[in-house]
């Protein structure tokens, strides 16, 4: 991959990709991973339906949403990025944002469930949330969101994202999520953004993880391969840390055919979170799909005031 030298710089290439339209749109803009995929087998054909390269927007017919894909130069990670807004309409300036992370193998451009752009966009057109966007970011394949050698993800989170959503009117004057979501790794990430942001002192105000890797043993968890040992995945992991989390209103979802239902369970009786979903399902976009219009109205509750 190309990288350049300076922060915050935008590729020109203007490529719109891919012609989405209808509901074969909306499931290629959020194919997500299975449970073999959270294992380790990414499925190829994922990022074949969204294209491999290019930027641009595109808008979907009806109440489908907007969507656009920018490049952008990450200083923590040390290489460009996608940048990927979904938007309710096609002027998202002054929207709001909620920080939307994606699962293991994954990418910005596949980190939404099929479903959320045209959730999104529907709540919004019935009144039922205000309008905000979702913005997804290239956080690295097999590092639950955390630092790695040589590469940053949650500090591009915290100290690049920012700059990148202030520069394009998003998030408000200092460009800061007001809300975090993610599925699978990205739930597990979401809850570490969140703490990191408590410690911060500049909090969110909402939290979704939707069948959050919530992994209960340390032999488990050493199959990915993703923390040097345990001492470094405890001081991480969100079910040791739960107090952690300061005033975030959480909102969870896990199917219970779900390989992750233990952690998920045993997370919701620690944390009471405001939302707590356990109901039938798998770790595939089945189930994302069907949880997403509830994740949509629960962020939406909790936009910070006009």
């Amino acid at each position: 991959m190309h990288e350049h030298k300076a922060r915050g710089l935008v590729s020109r290439r203007t490529v719109l990709w891919g012609a989405l339209a209808g509901a074969a749109a909306v499931a290629g803009f959020g194919a997500t991973l299975s449970h073999q995929d959270e294992l380790g087998q990414v499925d190829p054909s994922v990022l074949r339906t969204l294209g491999a390269a290019g930027t641009g927007t595109t808008t979907k017919p009806g109440s489908g949403g907007t969507v656009r894909v920018e490049r952008v130069f990450s200083a923590h990670r040390n290489r460009e990025v996608d940048l990927v807004t979904m938007s309710p309409q096609a002027d998202r300036s002054g929207l709001p944002v909620c920080l939307l992370l994606h699962g293991r193998f994954g990418t910005a451009r596949n980190a939404a469930p099929g479903a959320l752009p045209s959730a999104l966009a529907a709540a919004v057109a019935r009144g039922q949330v205000p309008p905000f966007a979702f913005v997804a970011v290239d956080g690295g394949g097999n590092n639950y969101w955390h630092a790695q050698p040589g590469d940053n993800p949650m500090g591009m989170l915290l100290d690049d994202l920012p700059g990148w959503l202030a520069e394009r009117g998003l998030g408000g004057g200092d460009g800061l999520p007001f809300a975090v979501a993610g599925i699978s790794m990205g739930g597990f990430g979401s809850l570490l953004y969140t703490r990191r942001r408590q410690e911060r002192g500049r909090p969110v105000r909402a939290v979704a993880a939707i069948s959050p890797a919530l992994i209960t043993s340390w032999p488990e968890m050493h199959k990915r391969k993703a923390f040097r040992d345990n001492a470094e995945w405890e001081s991480m992991n969100p079910l040791r840390h739960i107090d952690k989390l300061g005033s975030a209103r959480v909102g969870l979802w896990c199917g219970t055919e779900d390989s992750f239902i233990d952690g998920s369970r045993q997370f919701i009786r620690q944390a009471r979170p405001l939302v707590g979903s356990t109901g039938p399902g798998r770790h595939d976009s089945t189930y994302f799909d069907r949880v997403s219009p509830d994740m949509v109205r629960f962020i939406g509750r909790h936009l910070p005031p006009v």
